[in-house]
């Protein structure tokens, strides 16, 4: 049910979580005419999945990347379609260019901040959460993952010496800091080169949590990099199916809007939105097919900007992730059930505006009904429910 209760508030402007992505490097141990950043994966430049994957995330409300000042061209073919800030020029080193782009977030309310290297496209819902989670009560995380290999140190080709892998842990982003701490350690800290962010913190005695990293979160360095990501990506095209439940009582009013098409009644549907249970429902299983958290995390009832909202807004919304996501919509299935009205008549016109709102051919879009034969809420005609089911091709 579309309930106060599920989520945060996304949309809280005085409480902002914005992802940095540091894309401004130029690769010289990667090779080849392009940045490694800007290299195709699958079709689309890396950065694309990169932003895509932080999109994806319910927790993150804002994208922006640092980019080089020769990129600019190759930056806005990357993220074409995507929902990002304008990006930040970068630096010299990469200490000056992800300085620069935590100051131009400044305006924004932004309150917590994803450092995010722009060449690591396998980042998971899962990693992101971890960082988040922990922010709530410290002021910086980082994901990472312990050392199980043997380590050597070696000199002329010889070893001279074992190490210890005790305590020791690979790094990974996205690094979660709260932004006005992290731009005053950026400002404290000018010598040496910096390779991450949780170094700041370090030399100021400011501890970072660890969080749990992923093995598929790597950094795409060299060509062998690039072969195994490729590897990765053609092994993640799968086919993935989400569910979703909504009911809304019946309160005044003279007709219902089921899948977008306002249908006459004697009573209307009592909801924050138009409290088109269909499309709450859809909405909701299209967010699950991709992991997304739920329609409550998207567009919180205690929004006013949301009171009366049109639900094709939410629908739309949830097929633009998949799609930044480079997935596609099989199909989806809706059933409404209710003693009335009558579904029927109306099946056509709501097919049609489920296709038109998803861009999809209107072969993919079932809509039905069915009663519960006078049984419960929906049987005394109390009110209505939808249940819907979405399949989602994802590569």
């Amino acid at each position: 049910m579309f309930s106060d209760s599920l989520g945060t508030m996304k949309s809280d402007t005085n409480n902002l979580t914005a992802a940095l992505v540091v894309a401004a490097g130029r690769g010289h141990r990667f090779g080849g005419e392009l940045p490694k950043q800007y290299t195709d994966l699958a079709g689309k430049p890396v950065l694309f999945h990169t932003v895509s994957a932080l999109l994806a995330h319910p927790g993150v409300d804002l994208v922006r990347c640092v980019i080089h000042p020769d990129d600019r061209e190759l930056y806005e073919a990357a993220v074409e379609g995507l929902a990002v800030l304008e990006p930040v020029l970068g630096g010299a080193e990469r200490q000056d260019s992800v300085r620069l782009g935590l100051q131009s977030l400044t305006d924004q309310s932004v309150d917590k901040v994803l450092i995010h290297d722009g060449a690591r496209p396998f980042v998971s819902l899962a990693v992101i959460d971890g960082v988040l989670e922990a922010l709530e009560d410290r002021p910086g995380a980082i994901p990472a993952l312990a050392v199980s290999d043997t380590l050597k140190r070696g000199e002329m080709s010889l070893i001279t010496q074992t190490v210890s892998r005790d305590g020791l842990y690979r790094a990974q982003t996205p690094q979660g800091f709260h932004l006005d701490k992290i731009i005053d350690a950026h400002l404290q800290v000018h010598e040496g080169e910096l390779t991450d962010d949780a170094q700041l913190f370090e030399s100021l005695g400011i501890s970072v949590i660890l969080t749990e990293g992923s093995h598929d979160n790597f950094k795409i360095t060299t060509g062998e990099d690039l072969m195994r990501a490729e590897r990765l990506i053609s092994n993640r095209s799968e086919t993935r199916t989400g569910s979703g439940f909504d009911a809304h009582r019946f309160g005044d009013g003279d007709f219902v809007t089921l899948c977008g098409i306002e249908i006459p009644h004697e009573f209307g549907l009592k909801g924050h939105s138009d409290a088109d249970v269909a499309l709450h429902a859809l909405t909701d299983a299209l967010l699950g097919a991709i992991g997304a958290g739920d329609i409550g995390q998207h567009f919180p009832p205690s929004d006013a900007k949301w009171k009366g909202a049109s639900s094709d807004r939410f629908v739309a919304h949830a097929a633009d992730l998949i799609h930044e996501r480079g997935g596609e919509i099989i199909n989806v299935d809706v059933t409404i059930i209710c003693e009335a009205p009558k579904i029927g008549p109306h099946r056509d016109p709501m097919v049609a505006r489920v296709a038109e709102i998803l861009n999809v051919d209107q072969n993919r879009v079932s809509v039905k009904a069915t009663t519960t034969e006078g049984m419960g809420f929906a049987g005394r005609k109390e009110g209505m429910a939808a249940q819907a089911i979405a399949s989602v091709r994802l590569s």
